[in-house]
């Protein structure tokens, strides 16, 4: 009984020895080559027509008049109230609109869309299926995906070509996008990996994209968020443009209110799960969003909190003795 105990023990140990070492190394990939992950799920549409940009205009947050082609927008779409539908990303190329939306929000958008383009010259197209993303994610991006030249503009865009693949690139925060067709995705990835583009997993990816602070609709933010509270404004609001539904209540929060939850960074004292609850004493503060387990600044997550709590407070998570302090983001 004890040599089966120690035997578990020993291996308990081992695989997490393992998951540790692997954990390192894709950091390491990540923050000094370039790591690849396949985010086809994601919801994309195309809208195309000389309304397009008009007409979406009018529905989302951001600035989208005088786009051009190789240009790109991030932004939110919105309840009459101001609450979040989802979010996406807009990339402009000859022709048409391409839109980027988590998958779990391309009903909402397409829905929206279909429901108020009447009277606009128009045309929206799904492409989910029909289009393959590949993230590259690291400083030599770019030049694995041939796109050296394209501007540093997030969402800036430009045809490219890799071992015979046609795709588009798309400039992110940490990499490139890689926008092709469906049957073309593993010819893309294998062209990607000869040239040193290292395969990583999810949970590594999204550890860069919490220690970026960059909230993900689904999970850090939902119909109840307003932009202002997930830190958006900056990236995804114009307060000079005109109309577009929910309006009124985002600039009446930005010029007049004070967001009653800002999107903060947690260092926690122990693991915990998406969704425990956030408290001092007795009052809930939120729930905790998105969680990371990052080799350099341990288990890390993102949540909405209330004002109540500041960055360097310490405040009490779940019901197992866990602890968080608040710190502004990025980490």
């Amino acid at each position: 009984m004890l040599e089966s105990v120690a035997g578990t023990g020993t291996d308990a140990l081992d695989t997490a020895l393992a998951d540790a070492a692997a954990a390192q190394a894709e950091a390491r990939v990540l923050s000094e080559g370039c790591g690849l992950l396949d985010r086809s799920e994601r919801g994309k549409l195309a809208l195309s027509g000389p309304g397009a940009i008009e007409f979406l205009n009018g529905q989302v947050t951001n600035e989208l008049e005088g786009l051009m082609p190789g240009e790109g927008r991030y932004a939110a779409f919105l309840t009459h109230k101001g609450k979040m539908l989802g979010d996406l990303r807009i990339v402009a190329v000859e022709g048409e609109l391409l839109l980027d939306t988590e998958r779990s929000a391309l009903q909402e958008l397409f829905d929206m869309i279909r429901r108020f383009k009447v009277g606009y010259e128009v045309e929206l197209r799904k492409r989910t299926l029909e289009r393959g993303l590949l993230s590259l994610i690291g400083p030599t991006a770019g030049e694995l995906a041939n796109a050296e030249d394209l501007p540093s503009d997030e969402h800036a865009n430009a045809a490219v070509e890799i071992d015979g693949v046609t795709a588009l690139a798309v400039r992110t925060d940490v990499g490139v996008d890689l926008l092709c067709g469906a049957a073309d995705i593993e010819r893309l990835r294998t062209a990607l990996t000869a040239r040193g583009a290292s395969v990583v997993s999810e949970q590594a990816a999204e550890c860069v994209r919490v220690e970026h602070g960059r909230p993900r609709y689904g999970l850090d933010m939902d119909t109840s968020t307003i932009p202002q509270e997930a830190g958006l404004n900056e990236r995804a609001v114009s307060f000079t443009k005109g109309c577009y539904v929910g309006q009124e209540t985002v600039a009446r929060l930005y010029y007049k209110g004070k967001p009653n939850r800002h999107l903060r960074g947690l260092r926690l004292s122990a693991p915990v799960t998406t969704g425990e609850e956030l408290r001092v004493g007795e009052r809930s503060l939120g729930r905790v969003g998105s969680v990371a387990l990052s080799p350099t600044l341990g288990t890390i997550a993102l949540a909405l909190v209330r004002r109540e709590a500041s960055p360097g407070d310490t405040i009490d998570v779940g019901e197992r003795g866990a602890t968080a302090q608040v710190v502004e983001l990025p980490f």
